[in-house]
């Protein structure tokens, strides 16, 4: 199973089905794709496999996961999907004490694929604290924790 497969199979996990809350920033949601971002999909008939295919070319291939060390990938993928791909980018520069550009070029590269463990557990820990700062955290923080312990957990 490729690395995309098996991060795809532990971000569908945590996004599950169908949502409609009117205070998700995103809107209607089907498997972690929200009608805000994909204003002309018929969300509440979306597939698992066109989930996949739009997670494949508009988050996964975005953060370069098939060029970054298991489970770093999984992780910026995952922030990319429910944070958004230059949230994650810079999440990452910022773990590496980078210009923050949002812009995946040859020094965050570089960086990224010699994180150790420790340098990854703090990309994890500037996730969390990005959370804090987000619209709706009274209503959605914990959620988002429990998202990133699960995602962490599930790398193994």
């Amino acid at each position: 199973m490729s690395d995309f497969d098996q991060s795809f199979s532990k971000i569908i996990g945590v996004e599950g089905g169908y949502s409609n809350n009117p205070d998700d920033p995103g809107g209607e949601t089907m498997w972690g794709i929200c009608k805000r971002d994909y204003p002309n999909l018929d969300i509440k008939n979306l597939t698992q496999d066109q989930a996949k295919s739009i997670y494949k070319s508009d988050y996964w291939d975005k953060v370069k996961g098939d060029l970054l060390p298991y489970p770093l990938n999984l992780f910026m993928f995952d922030a990319a999907v429910n944070q958004g791909v230059e949230a994650a980018i810079k999440c990452l520069q910022k773990t590496l004490n980078l210009a923050q550009d949002g812009i995946l070029g040859v020094q965050t590269m570089k960086g990224a694929q010699s994180m150790r463990d420790d340098a990854i557990a703090l990309y994890m820990a500037d996730r969390a604290v990005r959370y804090t700062g987000t619209r709706n955290a009274d209503k959605f923080l914990r959620g988002w924790m429990k998202r990133l312990f699960v995602i962490t957990m599930g790398a193994k």
